[in-house]
């Protein structure tokens, strides 16, 4: 990384900050929060560093004149960077970022997973790539309705789909997504844009949250001992810990391999990329992984992945304050950023002070109604009809802000009733289970082409398919059994991912590229980061660092999709008064850490004649630039 970038754990590396003398420089309950909030406990649990002035930020603004890269680690961010600097433009960069953030982020995301994948190429409009694998057609609600509980699991908490293992298994979707983007709006070959992605699986020093997760995740891992030999060769045994030297040379092979595939095919770029896609999803690796599948338990097929192709989609949109919000379509969850902002269009927000009680509880309930049409109307528009033009009308939105009390929670799910549409609300089960999560992605080039991506998927504990280093992802769990659902598991069928990149356009020019991990709670995150930098003026740093809200008073999109009437978690940044005038109006609040918010989001701002870069300390998000 160069100078301007910054990390989590370089910081810990210097010493630790007080960050309950850290704020945010903003005025009213936020920033009175601010001193008197307790000690930190994010991952990290920095602690004894000199005290910083009240208007300073825990990390510095990164700024460049360029180009700019945000990632989950340094090698994410360095693969994107050195592509630009070869000549690349933000596809070319963004696709190197992503492999090289499948080879070392597999706590969160690997090779196998997915990723919707958003394009602004300067003087086009925006494109959607789905990057997002289907339902193999063995995958039957029968099937799943029947099954016994895994060794693992408890029954009284087995999920409808399994959350881990060779069962919940989709078609992998980010190589080809990664593909087809580079196809299409790339300059580049993909030997090119693999190298670094090659290199790091050769060698690459372990972080300290992939070797965490690796420890949390040993007692699953010893089910699968392909995975088991996998991570533990080369360590007499035992799993890797941080800052060893992880060797893959599995994935490296296949890396190679589909580079070959590309050099064999000749000198024309796309037919190059084409000859890649054939051997991954037609080739060798998709016989291995359909075979390994076969042999194990599982119900993905050769034929399955074959068929696969992922493709390019029209986004969605809404307008706010004279800004234009893009998102993915209906088979994220997208869309309730933009049913979000057409509620709040009838409330003046700045009026109300940055976090006082009225402004979290106005986003608290307009977060529920969102929430609550995604649970009921949304899914894969191939296999149901959404009703979209509705949903992201203006004057449904009016209709909708009508239901919000300013001074009650709401305590149930509340969906719209649009006749024809939608279905049942998912089972929901009693006890949550632990989500994996994902990763997050930015690039802007200096042409002013935009990429914001959010890679998911074949996370640890991951089971590994043959000798491809390739793992096997979960996502089906995502899907309900639920007959009549518009996210009911059916074969060939995309599941509604939480998955949900961002660009912000202000008069035709990209203004802010966002994007974050957090499953169920990414648009809630994002939403409060970009209110913070379009009402309440912060730049990205400030912004991300500010403190936030979740509410899990939805149907969750993992394990036992359980809903949580009136749930309300706070970090304890926010001022003690804001919080019992929360509960006085119903909800049912959990304060915890003051920086305990399940997402972290990383932004970069075209601030005209520079970049500047936001990267959320909550866990480890790189920005760098030039």
């Amino acid at each position: 990384m160069s100078g301007v970038g910054h990390m989590v754990s370089g910081i810990v590396k210097l010493g630790a900050l007080s960050l309950w003398a850290v704020s945010i420089t903003v005025s009213g309950p936020a920033a009175r929060a601010q001193q008197a909030s307790p000690p930190p406990d994010f991952p990290e649990q920095v602690r004894g560093f000199p005290m910083l002035a009240p208007e300073k930020t825990m990390f510095p603004q990164v700024r460049s004149m360029h180009a700019m890269v945000a990632g989950g680690n340094n090698f994410v961010t360095e693969a994107g960077l050195r592509i630009l600097r070869q000549g690349g433009n933000a596809v070319d960069a963004g696709v190197a970022a992503m492999l090289a953030a499948a080879v070392t982020e597999e706590d969160h995301f690997s090779m196998g997973g997915e990723a919707p994948i958003l394009i602004k190429m300067r003087d086009r409009p925006v494109s959607v790539v789905s990057g997002v694998g289907t339902a193999p057609a063995l995958a039957t609600t029968d099937f799943y309705s029947k099954r016994a509980p895994l060794p693992w699991e408890k029954t009284a908490r087995k999920p409808p789909i399994p959350s881990q293992g060779i069962l919940a298994t989709t078609t992998p979707g980010m190589v080809d997504g990664a593909l087809l983007a580079l196809r299409e709006f790339g300059t580049m070959r993909f030997a090119q844009v693999a190298q670094p992605a090659i290199e790091l699986a050769d060698a690459f020093p372990v972080t300290e949250v992939l070797a965490d997760t690796l420890k949390r995740d040993e007692a699953m891992l010893r089910q699968w001992p392909n995975s088991w030999t996998y991570f533990t060769s080369g360590f007499e045994g035992r799993l890797p810990q941080a800052g060893e030297i992880f060797k893959q040379p599995q994935l490296a092979a296949t890396l190679r391999a589909m580079v070959q595939a590309e050099k064999e095919a000749g000198a024309e770029r796309r037919t190059g990329i084409d000859a890649v896609r054939e051997y991954f999803y037609r080739g060798p690796v998709a016989r291995k992984m359909g075979r390994f599948s076969e042999e194990n338990g599982g119900l993905v097929r050769y034929s399955d992945i074959a068929a696969f192709k992922a493709e390019i989609d029209t986004p969605r949109s809404c307008t706010f304050h004279g800004y234009e919000i893009v998102k993915p379509g209906f088979w994220t969850q997208g869309p309730v950023m933009l049913e979000m902002f057409n509620l709040l269009e009838g409330y003046d927000l700045k009026a109300m002070g940055h976090n006082s009680p009225e402004y979290l509880h106005t986003l608290a309930e307009v977060a529920k109604l969102a929430f609550s049409d995604r649970d009921k109307f949304y899914g894969d528009p191939k296999f149901t009809n959404v009703p979209e033009a509705v949903l992201l009308s203006k004057e449904y939105a009016a209709q909708r802000r009508k239901l919000i009390d300013p001074n009650k929670a709401a305590l149930h799910s509340l969906p719209g009733d649009i006749p024809g549409y939608g279905g049942p609300l998912p089972d929901e089960g009693k006890e949550p289970l632990d989500v994996k999560d994902t990763t997050s992605l930015a690039v802007v080039d200096e042409e002013g082409n935009v990429l914001s991506a959010t890679p998911s998927g074949a996370w640890l504990p991951s089971v590994k398919a043959g000798d491809t280093g390739i793992s096997f992802g979960t996502r089906l769990q995502s899907f309900v059994l639920q007959e009549g659902h518009p996210n009911v598991l059916a074969k060939g069928k995309r599941p509604r991912i939480t998955l949900s990149p961002t660009i912000i356009i202000r008069d035709g020019t990209p203004v802010y590229v966002v994007s974050t991990p957090g499953g169920d709670n990414q648009d809630q995150a994002m939403l409060q980061v970009i209110l913070n930098m379009i009402v309440f003026g912060m730049a990205p740093q400030q912004a991300v660092e500010a403190p936030r809200f979740q509410t899990n008073a939805l149907h969750a999109s993992f394990g036992n999709h359980e809903y949580k009437p009136g749930d309300l978690n706070l970090e304890s940044r926010i001022d003690v008064r804001t919080v019992e005038a929360l509960k006085a109006k119903g909800h049912d609040v959990t304060v915890r850490g003051p920086w305990s918010n399940a997402s972290a989001p990383s932004v970069i701002e075209l601030a005209g004649t520079h970049l500047e870069g936001g990267a959320d300390p909550r866990r480890g998000r790189f920005v760098d630039g030039y």
